[in-house]
Parts: C-alpha cells; sequence; structure tokens
C-alpha cells in the first residue's frame, strides 16, 4: 500500500530564488500544509543542495515560481527531481506558474497553481492522500485566505540571506508580506493578469507575530515584500505604528508606487519616525512616450516630486528602471542616466538598474496592445518570454555591454559611482555624443552611504 501523503516528507517544498530573502514560498505553504495535519519537509534551492533523499522520500514536490528567476531554476530543478524520483507528483506554484501553465504542463508540472495558492495545495494534497485524482490546472481562486502565521523553523538562518548594510554594519534582514496582489494594471508587471486589480490584507496581528520570530532569530530590518505596501495605507500606518512601539530599533524598507507617494505624501514622515530606512518605486523610465506605454500611472514631474516628498522625510528612494523598451530612445538613456547623477542618487541605485530589458512573459497585458506589436517576435518557450527586438540596433547592443559591465561590478564590488562613469562613457560613445564637462563628478570614496540591502536583483 502506498504511504500516506501525511506522512513526514511524503511533501518536499521547494524554493528556488526569492530575492535573496529567507523565502515564503516555503514558510507559508508549511504553515498551511501543518495546520492540515501534513509534515513537509524544506529545500531552499537559493542556499542549500539539493537532497536526493529528501526526493526519493517525497511523493508530492511543490515548487515555488514566484518571478521569472525562480521559474527558470525551478524548471531545471523539476527536471532533475524527475530524474530523481519519477512517480512523485510535481506541483508548480506561484504568479509565474501561472502565466506559464501551458508550457510546464506535461514538461517539468503535473499541477500548475497560481496565485493565493496555499489552500488549493492543501486542497490537492488531501486529495492525493485520498487516492482521487487533482485536476492539473484548477481554476483561479482568488478568495481571501485565513492566514496562519508562516512557519519558519528549520528554514536557513537569516545570516545565509540578504542583509542591511548600514553605516558599516551588516545587519539580518527578515521579509514579510502584509498584503498580497495590487489594485494597479501597470502593463509590464506579472501580477495585474493574475490578480486582476486585486489585492488581499494579511491580518496584523499575523504579520506582526511573523516579524516577532523573526526578530527573535536576530533580524534588525525587516522588508515588507508586498507588491505595494501603500494599496492599503491605513493598514501599513496601524502596522508600522504597533512595530515601532515593541520593536523601536528596528527599522524596514517597503515598496510603493510613485503615484501612492505622491498621493499619500503625508505619512512619510511618520515612516521616517517609526524606523523606515528606504523605500523601493518602480521609476521604469523618464520617458513620457515608455511611461504612457507601460501604463505605469505617473509622469517624470511626478517622481521627482516623490523623490523630494521623501527626502525631506529623510528616507532614501531606491529606483528601480526598465530603461531597455522598444520605445527607449538613446537619448532616453542618456537620460536618465544623467539625471541619477545630477540628482546624487549614485548610491540608491544598483548597476544592475541600468541593464534591465523589458519582459513579456505569456499572458502579459502588454501583448493585447498593439503599441508593442511592431516589434513583437515569436513565443521563446524555453525562455518563458516573447522576444523581441528593439528598432535602434544599438539599443541591443547597449543593453548586453551594460549588462555585463553591471555584473562585472556586482562581482567585484566595484564602487557603484565608479560602474555609473563606465555605463555613461560606454552610452555616450554608443550615442556619438561627447560627455558634457563636470556633467559627473565621482563623489569621494568615503562618502556616507545610505541604507541598502546587500541582494541588488529587483526581478
Amino acid at each position: 500500500m502506498t504511504a500516506s501523503l501525511r506522512e513526514p516528507g511524503a511533501i518536499l517544498l521547494l524554493s528556488c530564488y526569492e530575492l535573496g530573502h529567507q523565502p515564503l514560498g516555503l514558510a507559508w505553504p508549511r504553515a498551511f500544509l501543518e495546520r492540515a495535519g501534513f509534515a513537509p519537509t524544506t529545500i531552499d534551492l537559493a542556499v542549500e543542495t539539493l537532497d536526493e533523499t529528501k526526493v526519493r522520500r517525497a511523493r508530492l514536490v511543490a515548487i515555488a515560481v514566484p518571478m521569472h528567476t525562480a521559474l527558470r531554476l525551478g524548471v531545471r530543478a523539476a527536471e532533475r527531481i524527475r530524474r530523481i524520483n519519477s512517480t512523485c507528483r510535481i506541483v508548480c506554484h506561484g504568479l509565474y506558474a501561472e502565466l506559464n501553465a501551458e508550457h510546464l504542463l506535461g514538461r517539468c508540472a503535473d499541477v500548475v497553481l497560481g496565485a493565493e495558492s496555499e489552500a488549493t495545495l492543501v486542497a490537492l494534497a488531501e486529495r492525493l492522500d485520498a487516492r482521487a485524482e487533482p485536476a492539473p490546472r484548477p481554476g483561479p481562486k482568488l478568495e481571501r485566505l485565513w492566514f496562519p502565521v508562516p512557519r519558519r523553523d528549520g528554514l536557513p538562518a537569516l545570516t545565509r540571506y540578504a542583509s542591511l548594510l548600514r553605516d558599516g554594519r551588516r545587519i539580518p534582514a527578515g521579509y514579510v508580506e502584509a498584503s498580497r496582489g495590487c489594485l494597479h494594471t501597470c502593463l509590464h508587471c506579472p501580477i495585474p493578469p493574475v490578480y486582476g486589480g486585486r489585492f488581499f490584507a494579511v491580518p496584523r496581528d499575523v504579520v506582526l507575530e511573523d516579524v516577532r520570530r523573526l526578530v527573535a532569530d536576530g533580524a534588525g530590518h525587516i522588508t515588507f515584500g508586498d507588491p505595494d505596501f501603500l494599496n492599503g495605507p491605513g493598514h501599513a500606518s496601524k502596522l508600522v505604528r504597533a512595530l515601532h512601539a515593541e520593536f523601536p530599533a528596528l527599522t524596514y524598507d517597503f515598496t510603493a508606487k510613485i503615484e501612492h507617494i505622491v498621493r499619500h505624501r503625508e505619512v512619510f514622515p511618520e515612516f521616517a519616525a517609526t524606523g523606515c530606512a528606504f523605500v523601493v518605486s518602480a521609476v521604469e523610465s523618464l520617458s513620457e512616450v515608455v511611461l504612457a506605454r507601460l501604463e505605469k500611472g505617473h509622469t517624470r514631474a511626478d517622481v521627482q516630486v516623490a523623490l523630494d516628498v521623501l527626502r525631506r522625510a529623510g528616507i532614501a528612494l531606491r529606483p528601480s528602471f526598465v530603461p531597455f523598451t522598444p520605445w527607449a530612445t538613446i537619448g532616453d538613456y542618456l537620460e536618465l542616466l544623467d539625471w541619477v547623477a545630477s540628482e546624487e542618487m549614485v548610491d540608491q541605485v544598483d548597476p544592475i538598474q541600468f541593464a534591465i530589458r523589458l519582459l513579456i512573459p505569456p499572458g502579459s497585458l502588454l501583448v493585447s496592445r498593439p503599441g508593442v506589436r511592431p516589434f513583437l517576435g515569436g513565443l521563446d518557450r524555453a525562455g518563458f518570454t516573447y522576444r523581441w527586438v528593439h528598432p535602434d540596433p544599438r539599443m541591443d547592443a547597449l543593453q548586453r555591454d551594460v549588462s555585463a559591465i553591471a555584473e562585472h561590478a556586482a562581482r567585484s564590488s566595484e564602487d557603484p559611482a565608479v560602474t555609473l562613469a563606465r555605463i555613461r562613457t560606454l552610452a555616450y560613445a554608443r550615442a556619438g555624443r561627447a560627455e558634457a564637462a563636470g556633467a559627473f563628478r565621482n563623489p569621494p570614496p568615503e562618502r556616507p552611504i545610505p541604507a541598502r540591502l546587500t541582494e541588488p536583483w529587483f526581478c
């Protein structure tokens, strides 16, 4: 007789990459499954090796694929798992699982689950335990979940993940979510085609208890991994007040849209007073054309206002960019570099941000817009993205060369000011323009550096 799925190790939860953080893609499914009486084991391939003994014991393997990098790594892991254990069921779950379901099913996954999938994963485990056949692609269930506190015991220590660098100190960082989904529908984002403009708040007591456990494990900083912390500004404000009252020395960061920073500017002094070290925001571009094509919901002027709001509050803005899109010109690129230099933000932008190329996954809302069709090629199924070619060949060549510069800089821990100077010199040469004298001055090496995380990748 086949062993029960409720036996220890019969379910294996696998994570491949969560932006350098201790993965909620393990901690939350594990909590849901344990509440239902299962005893899953976990592996985080970002910091651990694939334990073949655990793989052979498993009857169900659930691989978290919340992002593109995780998906690519997860597919390779699934192929290896299939070779080790040919009879186990493999589930891929998360945003990018749903977007790429047609490619995953029948190739490396038996079942694909999308957003808010933990309850569906539990139902799947119960069906398998009862010897019933599950549907390979259960319909999406965007419904409010009854959240348990994530189960992190047994996961690799926080010291193996991204830390906060501040005043020369390395501070272990925890990673939590106060909400899921997003109210907004930026065309290039993977969240809107899955959530359709909906978001769900995680109960404040659940988040607070998760933070308490992370602090007990050594965290001195918390990253709120919500797609947009200010989708629910009241929820966010009450949460950080409670955190600060209990842990006055704890710092935190979060992600918010430019338009939310502008709209809710009055709350940022309180965020600063309660320990907010920086805010990540998807600026993406300073080009009005590009911003309109992506339906970002903000303008270049809004970016400047948001920057001023945060500066007055004493909070650093850490912008993310997508400088290489079909509509961006080489002039736009130079303008972006010069803006970062002139605003003295060189230490607030990870150099890899100057190399990001627009990713158009299957299911992307961009595909439905006529503005992208002249540039769109076929679907690269192995790469999980549509191919596109820039109308100016210099831009595609520049993107490849800037990527090489940024990756070398990350490996060598090069001063970001040096890296930016190298990228500007290259970009101006490709544009056939001379750099303006005095337009960029290297800041002194001994300058104070704003707080940042050790993980520079935002996608």
